[in-house]
């Protein structure tokens, strides 16, 4: 089906409006989630933003969760345990993650308005029947006295024991389609409820709780037959709640199912279809790889339209969204003219104004830039590292070239009036390049959270001085906006270390053909080398790059029979990349030398000297 009929259909398509929980805040203020746990933190984020740019979601249709309060916890979870989460290292614990990367107040605020989405979703689909869908919930490892699993508290048993409280006598149900086993929710709700499992992990027998365990990656057809037995097994519920965990799909580094997203979509038909106008939850639950916003979006799409969604394999809700924001900023707003050269550049150069309180780039202002940044919720994720009171500085003169840009912020426990930390860095430039045409150009660019520390056994990446703050994606993105917005034809920079190149690689090529092969080639034996693979059988990107940068792999290059014709020690050599947002695309001949060069490329590990 061709993207113009799915746009059609989805425009043209018959709908229904399906009330849905959702607050950015849902974003949890982990900054190393991502790589320790391959857990998306956008994914609440991302789904809603697919969906908007599908033109999906209503204004109506999106409500705030209210945060839930303590007297509500309180009625499932012991007093001490609620206590003790104001400890970091407890909600480290039970993220798996370091306790230096847990802003406490930010982390249970995200908590709390999970658990209060899901508590006002129950009230809802109870007054006006069929689904509703909370996107952040399913913490079905929390027990009574400890949470485990990401899962620091029970939403679920928590919003039965609140509306139990309030009189509620229906019989409630529990479908919980995660990957894991509901062992918490087990362990809160016992018989009180009646709980359905399907989940591809053995963790022995939960009382209570009709649950199936599949077979290690089993497949679609499988998990869906499994699946309409215990849809066949449910009884009639005056509520229910559906886990429709991401983790299910194939490739899941935490979950042990083989499912494609065809597959999750048509287990969300068949519960959806089960279900009819019965009131039910639908709780996101699980998923730890980088797509399983899709999952979510599927779910949603499922709920509204009644059908399996098509998302194209290239969709990027944050590109999509920034474009959206940005075209809605007014240019005034953030600066001024686009073009190359304008008057305070040539007062500058004529001595008659002096530099300071410049236009980045010639066109930026620090009032623009920070309204940018706070309209794309830049400035709301760093507010939630603990960080406030935020500084814009430009510069346009200086020793080095490039214009620079600094976002400065001051922790939350630092007296007013202390200079802060700078927590985002970048020299920028126009060029005009003969083989692009104008670009921008990136000198550098820096994310800092310096209040963060490296833990133990995780040290830093090459070129690192404190962590990261997660923002490189969204960063990637505003400068590609930048470029738009300046009528550039793309982003130039020499990513300085491997781990740079390698997670901008789907959105930056190589300008050198011969560059890029290599790069292939040695993506491809890093991700092939045993002794470089993590938890999971996942890329353990950190460790690969810190390979790289001491100097641990030896380049060989192959003749046409396959021999080494030539053999050096393998220096990064940060070569030119480029994306490439109005530029051509690269020629017959590029493509050929780069798969030439790749499949004439080895590396190898050595040992050190």
């Amino acid at each position: 089906m061709s993207r113009l009929w799915t746009r059609f259909r989805d425009l043209f398509g018959p709908h229904r409006e399906v009330p849905i929980f959702y607050d950015p805040a849902y974003r949890l203020a982990l900054t190393t989630a991502a790589a320790r746990l391959g857990l998306e933190p956008r994914r609440a984020d991302l789904a809603v933003w697919y969906l908007e740019s599908r033109g999906r979601l209503s204004p109506t249709a999106v409500r705030t969760p209210p945060r839930l309060g303590y007297e509500a916890l309180a009625r499932v979870h012991d007093p001490a345990w609620l206590e003790s989460l104001s400890n970091p290292q407890v909600l480290a614990d039970v993220f798996g993650i370091e306790a230096w990367d847990v802003p406490v107040d930010a982390v249970l605020n995200t908590v709390r308005l999970a658990c209060g989405g899901t508590l006002a979703a129950a009230r809802v689909a109870l007054a006006q029947g069929g689904p509703v869908a909370n996107l952040l919930g399913g913490f079905h490892h929390a027990y009574p006295n400890r949470g485990a699993g990401l899962c620091p508290v029970n939403d679920v048993a928590v919003a039965v024991a609140a509306l139990r409280a309030g009189g509620f006598a229906g019989r409630v149900g529990v479908l919980d389609l995660d990957a894991h086993p509901p062992d918490g929710t087990a362990a809160c709700l016992g018989a009180t409820i009646w709980h359905g499992s399907l989940s591809g992990s053995d963790w022995g027998k939960l009382a209570d709780v009709d649950e199936t365990v599949l077979p290690e990656r089993a497949d679609d057809a499988t998990y869906l037959a499994a699946l309409d037995a215990l849809l066949r097994r449910m009884p009639t519920c005056a509520l229910v709640f559906v886990l429709a965990g991401g983790d299910v799909l194939a490739g899941d580094p935490m979950g042990r199912l083989g499912l494609t997203f065809a597959g999750a979509a048509a287990r969300d038909l068949a519960v959806s279809a089960r279900l009819g106008q019965t009131p039910a939850v639908w709780l996101p639950a699980g998923g730890y790889q980088s797509d399983a916003w899709k999952v979510l979006a599927g779910t949603l799409y499922v709920l509204m339209r009644g059908r399996a969604p098509r998302i194209p394999k290239d969709a990027d809700p944050l590109r999509d969204r920034f474009r959206r924001v940005g075209a809605d900023i007014p240019a005034d707003r953030l600066g001024g003219t686009t073009d190359e050269l304008d008057m305070s550049d040539v007062e500058i150069e004529l001595g008659l104004r002096r530099p300071g309180g410049e236009r980045l780039l010639g066109f930026y202002t620090v009032e623009g830039i920070e309204f940018a940044l706070f309209r794309l919720g830049v400035l709301g994720h760093l507010e939630r590292l603990g960080y406030g009171d935020f500084r814009v500085e430009i510069t346009i003169s200086g020793p080095d070239p490039g214009d620079r840009l600094r976002v400065w912020g001051r922790f939350e426990d630092e007296a007013p009036g202390q200079p802060g930390h700078i927590l985002v860095e970048a020299s920028l430039e126009k060029q005009r390049r003969t083989d692009l045409g104008p670009v921008l150009y990136v000198h550098w660019l820096a994310l800092r959270h310096p209040r963060a520390a490296f833990a133990q056994g995780r040290p830093a990446l090459p070129g690192q001085d404190v962590p990261g703050l997660g923002l490189a994606r969204e960063c990637q993105v505003m400068l590609g906006n930048m470029a738009v917005r300046l009528g550039l034809k793309g982003v130039v920079v020499r990513p300085a270390w491997f781990h740079v190149a390698y997670v901008g690689r789907e959105r930056f090529r190589f300008l050198d053909p011969a560059a890029q092969g290599t790069f292939d080639a040695l993506v491809r034996d890093l991700q092939a080398e045993p002794a470089l693979r993590g938890p999971d059988d996942t890329f353990a990107l950190a460790r690969a790059s810190r390979e790289v940068a001491s100097g641990h792999l030896l380049l060989e290059r192959l003749g046409p029979d396959g021999h080494v014709v030539s053999s050096a020690p393998f220096v990064w050599p940060a070569d030119e990349v480029v994306d490439p947002i109005g530029a051509e695309d690269p020629t017959p001949a590029w493509a050929t030398e780069r798969a030439e060069v790749a499949a004439a490329t080895r590396f190898r590990r050595v040992p050190p000297v």
